[in-house]
């Protein structure tokens, strides 16, 4: 990983401190990944794909002991045909205040960040199928973090109105990490997206124990919406094994419950990271029934996804 450390950049700052500028330090990071998916019953032309990314970041501490970061991506993977300025923020860390960051772009809202939480070595179970709600999560939004009690995070997000949502959703989130190897989370909030008549309820519930080698993982979502019959719930169960400093292997699986649908969607997965240095080779084999919730002859369907990734 390269990195240019202090190049005498030097940077106002502006209303947030009345005094001199602050000399900030600059990074870059990146990565290429090679991509090979397919499987039975769906479409998916061309197998191979890649994506390549680079991040820059800055960060600089304000004379009131406050530190100020920013970075951004360009990623001109595959599927983002004229896209190249990916995910970008600002964060203003206050120390025991907490982290207040703005996300201009590609932004995760809690519900999203905590949908599936469950151990594995590659992709969700869920993958190649529907997943999870995600709730409210979109460009030009805000983030706050504390962590000021040992063993206790807590979160939120909001997002304001306009094109993506009518009116404002805010979410909130609480970790738990006081017992070695435990994690208990527990996320809510209302998802407006188009308007009152359609908003959602979510909220997500999980715990992960790893003991030695081996972590386990039980998630419960659910999504309560105002349309008739659109309400879903999903649960989840995982393990992952770290066969050593290198290789790790997982096992999980998945249901979503559609409301007012006969159908449930099943998925089981397999997956497997192996890393060597810089470089990673992973990959998964998923296993779906009524995918979507749909009982066509497409739905009972395998995919599969293989990847080598260098990071520089």
């Amino acid at each position: 990983m390269n990195k240019l450390k202090k190049i005498g950049l030097t940077a106002l700052a502006g209303s947030l401190v009345a005094t001199a500028g602050f000399a900030a330090e600059m990074s870059v990071t990146g990565g290429a990944t090679l991509y090979f998916t397919g499987g039975d019953k769906i479409a998916t032309g061309n197998g191979w794909t890649m994506n390549d990314d680079i991040v820059f970041a800055a960060s600089g501490e304000l004379d009131n002991g406050w530190n100020v970061s920013t970075s951004f991506k360009l990623d001109n993977g595959d599927g983002k045909a004229g896209q190249v300025l990916d995910n970008r923020s600002i964060a203003i860390d206050m120390d025991t205040a907490g982290t207040l960051t703005f996300v201009g772009h590609a932004g995760d809202g809690v519900i999203a960040a905590t949908d599936d939480k469950m151990p594995a070595a590659y992709e969700e179970s869920w993958y190649g199928a529907t997943g999870p709600g995600k709730g409210a999560s979109t460009s030009n939004m805000w983030s706050y973090v504390n962590t000021m009690v040992d063993g206790v995070k807590v979160s939120a997000t909001y997002v304001p109105s306009g094109t993506a949502e009518v009116t404002g959703s805010t979410e909130y989130g609480l970790e738990y990490t006081g017992y070695d190897g435990l994690l208990v989370g527990f996320a809510s909030g209302t998802d407006v997206g188009a308007g009152a008549a359609s908003e959602v309820d979510n909220t997500n519930m999980y715990v992960t124990y790893a003991y030695g080698a081996a972590t386990v993982g039980y998630q419960t979502n659910s999504s309560d919406s105002k349309v008739a019959d659109a309400d879903t719930d999903f649960t989840a169960m995982a393990v992952s094994y770290a066969v050593n400093e290198d290789l790790s292997v997982s096992l999980s699986n998945s249901k979503v419950d559609y409301q007012g649908n006969v159908n449930d969607q099943e998925s089981t997965a397999v997956g497997v990271s192996y890393t060597m240095g810089s470089m990673t080779l992973a990959g998964s084999h998923h296993k779906h029934e009524n995918a979507g919730g749909l009982a066509t002859a497409s739905a009972d369907r395998s995919t599969y996804e293989l990847s080598l990734g260098f990071a520089f």
